[in-house]
């Protein structure tokens, strides 16, 4: 199982970088060759399926996640969002971790994924490149200008 780790510190507050980090379809912005519906409907709650379609044409694939745990930032507390994963393809959970700070924020995205057909030799790569680009993901969100 590839995983990975990546941190963040914003001057965002924590429920504004919560908000950007946790709203999927911005995502699909910031992620080459893919696109994110949420079938179950907003707002994300438990229980919300969301479903990144990556690719081109027959060599796109599925990757469904469902939110197991949900918990906004509040009064001085930390936001928990779990995520699993359950496609045919990619496997595994993610974490999502918004910390306040004195100056802001600090974000904690955690990856644990299995790609089938991908043998355990090539973890590394997937927790390289999951770190590169989910890093890049962050960047792009929480420096974007708000949206309404």
């Amino acid at each position: 199982m590839a995983v990975f780790r990546v941190e963040r510190f914003s001057p965002l507050p924590a429920a504004e970088a919560w908000r950007r980090v946790t709203d999927w379809e911005r995502h699909a912005a910031r992620v080459p060759l893919t696109r994110i519906s949420v079938p179950t409907g907003l707002p994300t709650r438990v229980g919300t399926v969301f479903v990144a379609r990556t690719g081109l044409g027959p060599l796109a694939f599925d990757d469904p996640m469902e939110v197991v745990r949900w918990t906004p930032p509040a009064g001085g507390r930390a936001g928990v969002c779990r995520l699993e994963k359950r496609g045919s393809v990619v496997l595994g959970r993610a974490s999502i971790d918004v910390l306040p700070t004195d100056t802001g924020s600090h974000v904690v995205w955690v990856e644990e994924l299995r790609v089938r057909l991908v043998p355990g030799w090539g973890d590394p790569l997937l927790a390289s490149s999951g770190r590169r680009l989910f890093g890049g993901v962050l960047d792009s969100l929480l420096s974007a200008p708000s949206s309404p």
